[in-house]
């Protein structure tokens, strides 16, 4: 199992270094961003301490990028709905419109990847990679909202 572990390491660590958006005329989101705000977007509302929990950051991390964001005018701090001291962010309408932008860039670079594979192997590659995730939050016991909808396997 050793060698089939040190692949795995290998090919996720190339996954990582993987930009799947094409740079050409975009104005890419830091990944960092695109990540909070997919948090964001999936959770609601969420506190410095919420997000740090979710995302497994410490909080002068997320207050540096947080603040960024705002002056991007993506994410929105606000007073807690509910009466709570701690603002809570929530991602702005001009958030929403890069973030589905960004998302459809990714998506459309997948779907060019992924032109010549069969539906049989893109839903088992979906497979894996959610058990491989999903796995991984069970060990960290941090787990990410995902969609209720099942996610479709045609490309």
């Amino acid at each position: 199992m050793e060698k089939a572990t040190r692949s795995v390491e290998f090919e996720t660590m190339l996954l990582g270094r993987h930009s799947l958006r094409s740079r050409r005329g975009h104005d890419a989101m830091d990944r960092s961003a695109y990540i909070l705000l997919s948090r964001l977007r999936m959770g609601g509302l969420m506190s410095i301490g919420q997000l740090s929990d979710a995302l497994g950051l410490d909080a002068s991390t997320l207050n540096r990028q947080t603040a960024a964001m705002m002056r991007t005018g993506v994410v929105e701090r606000i007073p807690d709905p509910e009466g709570g001291m701690a603002r809570k962010f929530r991602v702005s309408a001009e958030g929403e419109r890069r973030l589905d932008a960004e998302r459809t860039t990714i998506v459309d670079a997948l779907d060019s990847i992924l032109a010549d594979w069969s539906a049989e192997d893109v839903a088992a590659f979906v497979e894996y990679l959610r058990r491989f995730n999903t796995d991984i939050e069970r060990r960290s016991g941090e787990s990410w909202p995902r969609p209720l909808a099942a996610v479709p396997t045609d490309h």
